[in-house]
């Protein structure tokens, strides 16, 4: 199985990431986990991002709040798919981050998720994994079912509760 990569910008980013490590964990999807940042180690980001497929990768996942430039640098040196995750801020509550990372130019997309939608971010890539393993899509159907019966249950309990 091919791993997933996740990169943030600031090991201060890391309760954000947390949600997507334990959604990888939970799919038993292997990943590693980076710190670089596009502006304090561009060489590193690139040589990460440049060596992503031929190390095994299928996927990377890169997080970034502010200028929110990650995503960007990581897809510039990759053809591998890359979902960014921008990363809420106390100035601009993640918005100068979102609009960073989702208006990219033409030719080098990045996948966006919500402001700070980390686990939506590890479901995105495990869906692209999932697209060749089947063990992976089941899980995806299953999680997906169980999800419904909880909103069902839920629509049952207040049925009860209202519709007397």
């Amino acid at each position: 199985m091919k791993k997933i990569g996740i990169i943030m910008g600031s090991d201060s980013d890391l309760p954000i990431v947390q949600k997507a490590i334990d959604v990888l964990k939970e799919f038993e999807v292997p990943f590693e986990v980076h710190v670089f940042s596009a502006h304090r180690t561009p060489v590193e980001a690139k040589d990460f991002s440049a060596n992503a497929r031929a190390n095994g990768f299928g996927a990377i996942i890169a997080a970034a709040g502010m200028a929110a430039h990650l995503a960007g640098a990581v897809a510039a040196n990759t053809t591998l798919p890359v979902i960014g995750i921008p990363v809420s801020s106390k100035n601009l509550g993640g918005m100068e981050a979102l609009l960073s990372t989702v208006q990219m130019p033409s030719g080098i997309p990045v996948a966006t998720v919500a402001i700070d939608g980390a686990a939506n971010a590890a479901l995105l890539a495990i869906e692209m994994l999932a697209i060749t393993d089947g063990t992976l899509a089941a899980k995806l159907d299953a999680k997906r079912a169980k999800a419904t019966e909880t909103v069902l249950e839920k629509n049952r309990n207040i049925e009860l509760q209202f519709n007397k």
